[in-house]
């Protein structure tokens, strides 16, 4: 039987949000489906892709910041690997690879070209211009592909094209959660910890939890994740003389780490449906969090069967099949 090649494509091989979406979506599919992952870099999600014998494609030159001799050979690079490939399907997530993905996939003649907004671009909290020139790209996005999926009901009342746009929620499994004694053993007995995880970046917004530690010295602040932001936390830790209670944990499973919080933070400025908040709601932690993107959908939610893994792959497939 002949397979119905399905590429998927994003901007960094590391691992956040929209990394885990391409994994757990990439690893579920029925057998009739042959996944493959373009990316660029050589980070964690390439790691577990290969442990599952899922082919990588590493894209040369991408990366996050933009640069505009460096677009044009990424587009070049697409539009080779399209036509080389002849995938049924493309599949682009992110807001940067978007764009040149889809007039990219568009050239090369791919049947179904689909787009998934992890949080639209033109969210962020920047200037006018940047805000109004991401928009544009992303209204070209979604008028080049064939269906738009938002991870929230948020994302899909602000997407540029709404009537090409479905929602269609992350989801987790059922987990089983360690004893978080790593986080625990971290700091002085008896104390209460908040912690938070994620990747270390601005919208993120790890600052804040050390801004508001500096201010009070009966908080304890776990941060597990990794990214560009890390040296610039450690840098504002080490200013303020808080490395007894505010400790940076590098990338740690969900799992392992969350029965070591009293309270789980969400600072983000900026959000699309944050695997990590169905994981710490499901750990049954308290949770403090800024209400953006999908997240007062999570928070509000009383049946959190909406949010299971099963569903987001069987609903992803219809619009594959459509």
């Amino acid at each position: 039987m002949t397979k119905k090649k399905i590429l998927f494509v994003i901007t960094k091989s590391n691992w956040g949000g929209a990394q885990r979406y391409v994994y757990d979506l990439a690893t579920n599919l029925p057998q009739d489906y042959e996944p493959v992952v373009a990316a660029g870099g050589t980070g964690v999600l390439f790691e577990m892709l290969n442990k599952k014998g899922i082919r990588i494609i590493t894209i040369p030159q991408l990366k996050r910041d933009i640069s505009f001799f460096k677009e044009w050979s990424v587009f070049f690079f697409l539009c080779r690997l399209f036509w080389e490939e002849r995938p049924e399907i493309v599949h682009m997530n992110s807001s940067k690879i978007g764009g040149e993905g889809a007039l990219a996939s568009r050239i090369a003649g791919v049947p179904k070209i689909i787009f998934t907004a992890h949080g639209w671009g033109f969210g962020e909290k920047r200037n006018v211009f940047w805000r109004s020139a991401v928009w544009l790209v992303s209204w070209a996005t979604a008028l080049l592909v064939h269906r738009v999926i938002a991870v929230s009901e948020y994302d899909k009342k602000c997407s540029p094209i709404r009537s090409k746009t479905v929602r269609i929620y992350n989801g987790i499994e059922p987990m089983t959660f360690g004893s978080g004694e790593k986080i625990r053993n971290a700091f002085p007995a008896g104390t209460k910890i908040m912690g938070t995880i994620g990747e270390l970046t601005k919208n993120k917004n790890q600052i804040a939890l050390i801004e508001q530690a500096k201010n009070d010295p009966t908080m304890y602040v776990a941060i597990v994740g990794d990214g560009e932001d890390r040296q610039y936390l450690i840098k504002k830790i080490e200013e303020y003389g808080l490395e007894t209670r505010v400790k940076l944990f590098g990338f740690m499973p969900a799992s392992e780490v969350l029965r070591g919080f009293d309270v789980f933070a969400l600072p983000s400025l900026k959000e699309g449906l944050p695997y990590v908040l169905l994981e710490a709601k499901a750990a049954g932690l308290p949770i403090v969090a800024n209400r953006v993107g999908g997240v007062g959908e999570i928070l509000d939610a009383k049946d959190m069967s909406e949010f299971s893994l099963e569903k987001m792959v069987q609903k992803t497939i219809v619009i594959y099949e459509s």
